[in-house]
């Protein structure tokens, strides 16, 4: 990692995650493999702090620690990047092993418990989803009626997180991600 920690990717510690590591590669991983309209691509950091966002306005009391969970729903990705689901399913259970292992590696390392209450999954898939949706009618090239059977009715406006769907130069979402981090750390 660019921090100088050697991660080790089949059997990782929480001592060798950093925050810095997971902004500035997720913040270079795009998402819909990079299969989007623009000359900017819609990163993986701009889609956690869309998440993380899209959590608090689904959920105005969700403590602080949900919110660090949606923040680092795909963390992972900072290091195997953002496979598409049907690679994910043809790979199988070395890839949701690695991912998993990844995922309680990094859940330590921000004092989260690696099995998230139900409650807090299904919210934050909920989020993840509207999230998709905004994004896949947005830059993916889905129609509305595409996106709909896929991810569902938003259940938000878009109009309540528009700013959060602009695309952004890796170092603006790097800053943006860290500075959404700092904001939800300093409420835990």
């Amino acid at each position: 990692m660019l921090s100088g920690r050697r991660l080790d990717i089949l059997n990782p510690s929480p001592l060798d995650v950093e925050i810095e590591d997971i902004a500035h590669g997720l913040a270079r991983v795009a998402r819909w493999n990079g299969q989007t309209r623009g000359g900017e691509i819609f990163s993986v950091a701009q889609h956690s702090v869309a998440v993380a966002e899209i959590v608090r306005l689904l959920d105005p009391g969700a403590p602080a620690r949900w919110l660090l969970f949606a923040l680092l729903h795909d963390a992972p990705e900072y290091v195997i990047g953002d496979m598409i689901s049907p690679f994910k399913a043809a790979l199988g259970g070395v890839y949701v092993e690695v991912e998993s292992r990844l995922a309680r590696a990094i859940l330590q390392r921000f004092s989260l418990k690696p099995e998230a209450p139900a409650a807090l999954t299904k919210l934050t898939k909920s989020a993840d989803r509207i999230s998709a949706y905004f994004e896949a009618t947005l830059y993916a090239g889905f129609a509305e009626e595409e996106a709909k059977p896929l991810f569902g009715e938003p259940k938000i406006a878009f109009e309540r997180v528009a700013p959060l769907f602009a695309p952004r130069a890796p170092e603006t979402a790097q800053a943006e991600f860290l500075g959404k981090f700092a904001e939800i750390s300093g409420l835990l």
